[in-house]
């Protein structure tokens, strides 16, 4: 049985894995924040069902993500207008700047995953 492609996708995963580690440490936000700092700037307001689908995360993932956002000052949430039930989620000014920080000048795509990225992919 050939099981090479297992090997290099565990390979991408413990890439993937040591790169969010080095994130973490550069900016203090994990993938999935920074991720979800990314959706939030190309788009005007998310909900929070609609981030859980960006993110492919569970509801309950996403909500520690807003979460831990909103507590850095990154993201806030604004009530809909027609439904005070509802929130939608917002990029904060804080948040925008901390993205224009995360890019790929200042924090690198590590050479064992740059072969993977291509324009189409992008």
């Amino acid at each position: 049985m050939d099981n090479q492609c297992i090997c290099k996708i565990r390979n991408i995963y413990r890439a993937i894995g040591a790169f969010e580690l080095k994130l973490e440490d550069a900016f203090g936000m994990n993938i999935n924040e920074v991720m979800l700092l990314c959706v939030l700037s190309e788009c005007e307001s998310l909900l929070s069902g609609e981030i859980a689908d960006e993110l492919n995360l569970t509801r309950s993932n996403a909500s520690k993500v807003i979460a831990s956002l909103e507590k850095k000052g990154y993201i806030r949430r604004k009530a809909c207008e027609h439904d005070s039930r509802c929130q939608r989620f917002h990029i904060t000014r804080k948040g925008t700047e901390q993205m224009k920080r995360v890019n790929c000048d200042s924090f690198p795509v590590p050479p064992n995953l740059e072969g993977l990225l291509s324009v189409e992919t992008i």
